[in-house]
């Protein structure tokens, strides 16, 4: 008798500024993931919070309707907006079934606040469910550009220099922000929202005129900023990892942004031709293996699980840590899916093995 699928319920879309990357991020997922192997129930989270299934999550990704075997039905989650509370009950090994099913596995594919930052992990703790990637504290501390460059300080990896701001101090005394900025920071810089992805509401800022409207602008998006240095003339570096307690690091690759693009932002991003990822990077050997070095012991620093994407600055020989991303992009121009097929694992094997280590990560 042929084992049975496995059901996998995907999560996308989200309240974040980055909806609309979720959005193409499960579109590759689904298209990339073995129907005789798993069972999929599409998952959507409209802007406003509603959560929706199967087919009505199937129309929020731009698809006309759910594959029969996608209905959802065997959860009975609802098929209309429901609640957070419902979600969970359906999801939970308590829950609603039918035919004797229930959920084996959640795979969230959910970039920026309300998504990635730990509240849908928490979430899904509550519901005693295995689910791809990290763990709440570690969402918490990948999403926070403050707390996980306190946290590398701590671990020794090397940052540029950078100043936290609260919007409250900002607005309440932008003065003295702006001479402490100078004084310790200058300029160029760059000043981000604390929690954000995906270069949402980041501005370079060339010189003190202007500071305020980036500052504004980072508002917008976080109650917390944060100002760093510029690193010198950087290349865009960046390493994918796969695992738990003991992590594989992929190929070094490369982002060749375009010279028109001021920095490596939205843009540079997500419009076509607007940059070029290199994998491998043409970089020394022994670069690359301090880079990879690095990404593995930046995973271990925040307690990572399952994956993540490392970014860097390289700047001649010098090497800055710039981030962490724990739901790193998986639409078809991305970096985490590319660096890891150049390293010898298919896209559709990416996701076998997610699947894997989050099953291999609840059962302990």
């Amino acid at each position: 008798m042929p084992a049975r699928k496995i059901r996998l319920a995907l999560i996308f879309g989200g309240q974040s500024a980055e909806h609309d990357i979720s959005l193409i991020s499960a579109r590759s997922v689904l298209q990339a993931i073995d129907p005789a192997r798993y069972e999929v129930l599409p998952i959507a989270i409209s802007p406003g919070g509603e959560w929706l299934a199967g087919a009505l999550a199937m129309q929020l990704l731009g698809a006309p309707a759910a594959p029969a075997s996608d209905s959802g039905e065997h959860l009975q989650i609802e098929q209309s907006p429901t609640t957070v509370a419902s979600a969970v009950r359906a999801l939970s090994p308590t829950g609603p079934r039918h035919d004797g099913g229930a959920i084996d596995v959640v795979f969230p594919v959910l970039h920026g606040p309300r998504g990635e930052d730990g509240t849908v992990q928490g979430l899904l703790e509550l519901a005693n469910v295995p689910y791809v990637g990290a763990g709440v504290a570690a969402s918490a501390v990948g999403m926070d550009k403050i707390l996980m460059k306190r946290l590398f300080l701590e671990a020794g990896l090397p940052v540029v220099p950078f100043v936290a701001v609260t919007r409250v101090a900002w607005r309440s005394n932008p003065g003295a922000i702006a001479d402490e900025i100078e004084a310790r920071i200058g300029y160029p810089c760059f000043v981000k929202p604390a929690n954000m992805g995906s270069s949402v509401g980041i501005s370079k800022v060339q010189s003190a005129a202007g500071l305020a409207m980036a500052m504004d602008e980072a508002a917008r998006f976080d109650r917390r900023l944060l100002v760093e240095k510029a690193a010198p003339h950087p290349r865009e570096i960046e390493c994918g990892v796969l695992g738990n307690d003991e992590p594989e690091v992929s190929l070094v690759g490369e982002i060749l942004v375009a010279a028109s693009a001021p920095f490596y932002d939205y843009a540079a991003k997500y419009e076509p031709g607007a940059s070029e990822l290199v994998v491998p990077a043409d970089i020394p050997v022994e670069i690359a293996e301090r880079v990879r070095d690095l990404a593995r012991r930046a995973f271990l620093a925040i307690d990572g699980a399952g994956m993540a994407r490392v970014d860097f600055f390289l700047c001649g020989d010098e090497v800055f840590l710039n981030e962490i991303n724990t739901i790193p992009g998986f639409t078809p121009m991305s970096m985490f899916p590319r660096l890891w097929e150049a390293s010898g694992v298919p896209y559709a094997r990416q996701i076998d093995r997610l699947v894997e280590l989050a099953l291999e990560r609840h059962s302990r």
